[in-house]
């Protein structure tokens, strides 16, 4: 009777160890995909069972009963993370729980560039892989609305940055981050603006912001260049900056710039209208901001560019004549 006990729980003992073997075995073979990347999408409040049959439905060859026996062994059945994951083609059984437990969501990502106009942003939301298209048929102000701005103007309200995002994200979301980095961003350069500005409001110096970051072509002269825009401000003097000019020529502008345009009266014209345009005209970036708000102290009122991307400051009207031949007219 001992030696068939014996014999009985050596068996047993076989068994497990068989059991075991061919476990750890499985957990770091690949498993079979229907094809070479599938996405899955676990919802909140998922049981560990309810994902092993999920990642099965999404196309994976396994046995969820297998699979679910594997998450509760690991003991971290109740770590994994809701969310959109992509499974790839050599993932195991091991690497698969690694990344649900971490939640290491499939991402994207989209940049806003510096001195982009609403336009441009749009058409860069349009266009982004995997991300759900929720504002593409709503007009600017239906846009502002449904991000819970009702009124305001959406030109240079979001701030430009790189901006990740998991799969089936939508654009609404993104854009909704966008707003809030840029509200931070304007606010702490509020906070340290200069004593003396010609402007009185956060959303004038996001206008003077925007204007100073398309206006500028080396880092280095946005201080100057905002100087001279607040040194316009304080005497009175037109700012007559070309790209507001171009703004409000919309998308009639051909890309070339003519006299008559800088004739043609618009909201934006600061050829044809005193101070500062209505709305910004760009999303300006970090510098511009601070630019925007400190500017350089000086008494220069124009500036041109010299053709490698930076200026030529003028405080007369004379020099700047002089600079303009030199610079633009090749004249000595």
């Amino acid at each position: 009777m001992r030696r068939f006990f014996l014999t009985i729980f050596l068996l047993g003992a076989l068994t497990a160890l068989a059991v075991g073997a061919w476990g750890l075995w499985w957990v770091h073979q690949p498993l079979k995909l229907s094809a070479p990347s599938l996405d899955l999408s676990i919802e909140p409040g998922t049981t560990p069972r309810g994902i092993a049959q999920a990642v099965a439905d999404t196309g994976v060859d396994v046995q969820p009963r297998l699979l679910y026996w594997w998450f509760r062994v690991s003991g971290q059945s109740r770590q994994i993370r809701a969310g959109s994951y992509e499974l790839e083609r050599g993932v195991t059984p091991q690497t698969l729980l690694n990344v649900l437990v971490r939640g290491e969501e499939a991402t994207r990502s989209l940049v806003l560039v510096e001195g982009w106009n609403i336009r441009q942003v749009r058409a860069a939301l349009a266009k982004a892989d995997q991300l759900k298209a929720e504002t593409a048929d709503l007009t600017d102000e239906a846009l502002m609305e449904k991000l819970g701005r009702p009124g305001q103007h959406p030109e240079g309200r979001f701030f430009p940055d790189t901006y990740t995002y998991s799969k089936n994200s939508t654009d609404t979301a993104l854009l909704r981050r966008a707003m809030r980095a840029m509200d931070r961003k304007l606010a702490a350069a509020w906070a340290a603006r200069a004593s003396d500005l010609p402007f009185k409001s956060p959303d004038e110096a996001l206008i003077l912001a925007s204007i100073v970051e398309k206006e500028t072509g080396k880092a280095s002269d946005r201080p100057q260049i905002a100087s001279v825009f607040v040194n316009r401000l304080r005497v009175g003097m037109p700012l007559q900056t070309d790209p507001t000019v171009i703004y409000g020529l919309g998308t009639h502008f051909d890309g070339n710039l003519r006299k008559k345009d800088l004739q043609t009266d618009t909201p934006w014209n600061t050829y044809t209208r005193n101070g500062l345009p209505p709305t910004p005209i760009a999303m300006p970036g970090k510098a511009a901001l601070l630019a925007a708000v400190q500017p350089a102290q000086s008494k220069s009122l124009y500036f041109v560019s010299r053709g490698d991307g930076t200026s030529q400051f003028s405080n007369s009207l004379e020099e700047h004549n002089n600079a303009v031949n030199r610079y633009q007219r090749n004249k000595q």
